[in-house]
This record gives structure tokens, C-alpha cells and sequence, in this order.
């Protein structure tokens, strides 16, 4: 056996997917140099034919990765084979991932193929997807659910035909772990040339099992894993790449294999996404969950202070979580500021360097203590900068009990236009102030959510604000981050606004 695990991670095609975690095309290369750094194998870039932003963003990924592996998806059929090619010509290190339906309800009810029709289509599509790359990749969609003897016919005469791997994906996350590592264990037993192909598993978690059937299909044969980043995904998501490679690392006794990923890189990895879609990890989420190393029992306590490993299983450092010793405070130079950014995993350009230093000088002055959470939270969507159609410049709230609140709103257009409007609402100075900017904007979309949430304890604690506003088919999300939790409100409307027009301009462009 192999001593190591490929890591496919799909964040950026089946996580996108998933209800109000799209990206735009700046955000998803930002997400994609991270992998890349994390040490992906493989990460699959998007679905090439899908529309001219998911082609743009895979043609811009795989020019941009100088390490991993870069995988557009495609249907069994020509014209999605020609696009992912197209998309992924200049990556150093492309791969076309084809897949069809192989399970019977699929056949008979979304593809209307008999399974001869589906065999055909497999090995022709394979076959031609061939002569643009050597590194095929072919899935079986519903494989789990898939008459094991037809599955094994495919795979052989996929294999024959050139894909280099097989996958075998649960897509409705319907398998058991040892039914699922019984399904591998029977493709090594019955299909004569898997040793020419490498066995790949995609488990969702419908039922709470996508990474337990990861692994179990990994003790059974499997060498590549398919997974996502806080295991996003479609419906209840996918196996969550953080915990496979953990249980890997932590367990190599029990497994016998590793994998590449540097788990030093992991907890910014999953702050980047979170920041970048608004979706927050719950705080017992294994390994990056804001409680997974915290120790709240007294006899766990008690325990820790004797011997770290009579609770810990792993370090919050070997996730990248590291304890700094840089405080920082209003007299802080911006030389010590860059420091402590750069040790805690974030590289910034000169302009989100300056505008992340300028906050933080304002935010010293106003808080006694500056932590790492409030430094997250104020460099984070610095990482990925967008153009600004809009900025605030200022505003004005008079509410109280007895009185309907007005909001008066001035921003500042990227031409240099000061817009100025004042609102009076009934429900309050987020209300006042949303409405004062929709009329200021002069653009028809819905606020779909709306989140705050403190980023650290006590009265002086910043509020940090997601909202996800929608245009049509598109959700966009917008961060805001202050100690007035109006003001968060009212940066983080103009942050999904601005996020909405630059979506428009690109695809205005492609």
C-alpha cells in the first residue's frame, strides 16, 4: 500500500454549489491559492460548461496553481469534455473529471438510457476526453446505489478505454461504513484492471456519515478522498477535508497511510472560507470548531494541567492555531502590526495591508485589548478585495423609543460622487439605513440573511455582520465588521452590494 492518501478537494465546484455559498471570480482564485498552499492534490476548479463565469474561473485557477492538480467536471458529453478542455489548457497539471449516472432510478428517470446506452456513452466519452490529457478521471454518479455487477462492468471498461481514476460517490449520502467498505473491497476483488486506476470515493452526509464512509472506503482500497473545506456542500454537505486528514494524522496507527496536506494550514483555510461565503462553522465543529480545543469541565481541566494529552488528542497548533505573544496596542507601529499578521498565516498586498493597518489603529483606540479574533476579523476579507462601486463616507441615526428613527446616508461612489438620502422607517436604524442606501443604489435585489455576531466577549467587543442579499438566481454575502453593530450592518450591506456589481461586470465581460 501506497504511504499516501491524494486529497481531491472540490470546495470550489460541489461547495459552491450549496445554498448561499457562491463565490465571485476573485474570491474563488484567493480560495484556490490557499489550497494550493494547504497542499491539495487535486482541487476541481469548477464545471467548465456551466456558464462563462464557472469557464472563466476554471481558466483562470489552473493558469494560477503552480502545485496542485487542476480538475474541471464534464458530463459524458462532448461539448462539457471540449469546454473543460479549453478551460484547463494552461494548467501545469490538468484533469478532465467526466462522470454518468450508473445506478438504476438515475438510468430510468433522469438519463432515460438503458445501461448499455450508459456503458457506451462512458467508454466513448472517456475515450475522447483522452485526447486532450492523460489524467482522467471518470464517477459513476449514485454509485452506492448502483447494482454492483453493472458498476463493475463500467469501471472495467472505463479503465480499458484510459481513465486513471475511478470514482465511486455516494451523492445522496445513502451508504453504511461497512456497507460502503464492502462496495470497495468488491471493485479490488472484480474488476481485473483496477490496478491500472486509482479507486477515488465522494461521500456526502446526508446521514451524518461522509467522512466515515471516506475512511472506511480508504481500509477497503480507496487511495483518493474527495472532500470540502468545513465540509460545505450540496444539501448537508460533503466529508469535511479537516476531519479525514486529522483522523489520518491522528490515527496512522489504525490507517497506515498520510497525506500532503500541511495541517498548519488548515484552521486559516477554514476561516478564508468562512469569511469569503458567510458561513459560519457551529462552535463543536470537529477541528475547527471554536470549541474544539476548549476545556470547560473541571476534572478535564484538572486533567489538562497535569498532561495536556489526557484531553488533547491533537494540538491546536498543529491545525495553525498558535498562541502569539505580540501584543498589540494604539502604539503599535505598523511594522510590528504586519508581523503579527504574517505569523498568524495572512498575506496581504500593499493596499489591504495599509487599509487592514488603518482599522486596526482606530479599533486600538477604542479597545484596551487587541486578540488575535479581532485581528481575524479585520484582516480576513482583506485577503480577497474587490473593487468599491460604493463606500461609506458617513452617516447619521437619530432613533430612540418614542420617535421614528431616521437614518441620513452619505457614500461615495468609485467616481468620486458623493451620494447623500435620508430614510425614515418605523423598524429601527438598520431598517432606516437600508432602505436610505436601496434608494441611493437604484438596483432591485432581496436581503436573504442577515447575521451578527460578537467576535469576542465583553461590552467593548467588535459586532462582526453578514448579510446575503439576492439578484435574480445570485446570492451575494457582505462582511462588516465594528464596534457600532449599526455600522457593521450598514458595511456589510454595501460590501454584498459592491460584491453583486463587480459579479455583474465580470459576467457582463465573459
Amino acid at each position: 500500500m501506497s504511504n499516501f492518501v491524494r486529497i481531491f478537494d472540490t470546495t470550489l465546484r460541489d461547495g459552491e454549489q450549496s445554498p448561499g455559498c457562491s463565490m465571485n471570480l476573485k474570491e474563488k482564485l484567493e480560495m484556490a491559492h490557499q489550497l494550493d498552499r494547504l497542499g491539495v492534490d487535486i482541487m476541481e476548479a469548477g464545471f467548465a460548461i456551466a456558464s462563462p463565469g464557472d469557464f472563466a474561473s476554471v481558466k483562470t485557477i489552473a493558469k494560477g496553481m503552480k502545485n496542485s492538480c487542476v480538475a474541471s467536471l464534464a458530463r459524458a458529453l462532448t461539448k462539457d469534455i471540449d469546454a473543460a478542455a479549453e478551460a484547463l489548457k494552461e494548467a501545469k497539471f490538468p484533469r478532465i473529471h467526466t462522470f454518468i449516472a450508473t445506478s438504476d432510478i438515475h438510468m430510468a428517470y433522469k438519463l432515460k438510457m438503458t445501461p448499455e446506452q450508459v456503458l457506451e456513452q462512458a467508454v466513448a466519452m472517456v475515450k475522447y476526453a483522452k485526447k486532450y490529457c492523460g489524467d482522467i478521471e471518470f464517477s459513476a454518479e449514485d454509485a452506492s446505489r448502483t447494482n454492483p455487477e453493472f458498476l463493475y462492468r463500467v469501471l472495467e471498461a472505463v479503465i480499458q478505454a484510459g481513465a486513471t481514476t475511478v470514482n465511486i460517490p455516494d451523492t445522496v449520502g445513502y451508504s453504511a461504513p461497512d456497507e460502503f467498505g464492502a462496495l470497495i473491497r468488491g471493485i479490488k476483488e472484480h474488476v481485473p484492471s483496477i490496478d491500472k486506476a486509482i479507486i477515488s470515493v465522494h461521500c456526502h452526509n446526508d446521514l451524518g456519515l461522509g467522512v466515515a464512509n471516506s475512511l472506511a472506503a480508504l481500509k477497503n482500497g480507496a487511495m483518493q478522498i474527495e472532500c470540502t473545506v468545513n465540509g460545505i456542500g450540496e444539501r448537508a454537505g460533503n466529508a469535511a477535508l479537516e476531519e479525514i486528514v486529522m483522523n489520518l494524522k491522528t490515527r496512522k496507527d489504525l490507517y497506515g497511510v498520510d497525506t500532503r496536506i500541511n495541517t498548519k494550514e488548515i484552521y486559516k483555510t477554514s476561516k478564508l472560507l468562512s469569511s469569503i461565503t458567510g458561513v459560519r462553522v457551529q462552535p463543536n465543529k470537529a477541528i475547527v470548531g471554536e470549541n474544539a480545543f476548549a476545556h470547560e469541565s473541571g476534572i478535564h481541566q484538572h486533567g489538562m494541567l497535569a498532561n495536556k494529552e489526557t484531553y488533547e488528542i491533537m494540538t491546536p497548533e498543529s491545525i495553525g492555531l498558535t498562541e502569539n505573544k505580540l501584543v498589540l496596542g494604539k502604539h503599535s507601529g505598523r511594522h510590528a502590526f504586519e508581523d503579527k499578521i504574517q505569523s498568524m498565516g495572512y498575506e496581504l498586498d500593499e493596499a489591504g495591508l495599509n487599509k487592514a493597518f488603518e482599522e486596526f489603529k482606530v479599533l486600538a483606540d477604542k479597545k484596551k485589548e487587541i486578540t488575535d479574533r479581532d485581528l481575524e476579523a479585520l484582516v480576513c476579507r482583506k485577503v480577497v478585495s474587490i473593487p468599491e462601486a460604493y463606500k461609506l463616507d458617513r452617516f447619521v441615526i437619530n432613533a430612540g423609543n418614542t420617535i421614528t428613527t431616521t437614518s441620513s446616508m452619505r457614500l461615495l461612489t468609485k467616481t468620486g460622487h458623493i451620494l447623500e438620502e435620508v430614510v425614515s422607517s418605523y423598524d429601527g436604524p438598520i431598517d432606516a439605513s437600508y432602505k436610505a442606501i436601496d434608494r441611493l443604489v437604484g438596483k432591485k435585489f432581496m436581503l436573504e440573511d442577515f447575521v451578527i455576531n460578537s467576535v469576542t466577549g465583553g461590552t467593548d467587543a467588535q459586532g462582526e455582520v453578514n448579510v446575503k442579499i439576492k439578484n435574480k438566481d445570485r446570492v451575494y454575502n457582505g462582511h462588516g465588521v465594528s464596534m457600532d453593530i449599526v455600522e457593521a450592518s450598514i458595511l456589510a450591506y454595501i460590501s454584498a452590494i459592491n460584491s453583486m456589481i463587480y459579479d455583474e461586470d465580470e459576467n457582463g465581460r465573459h
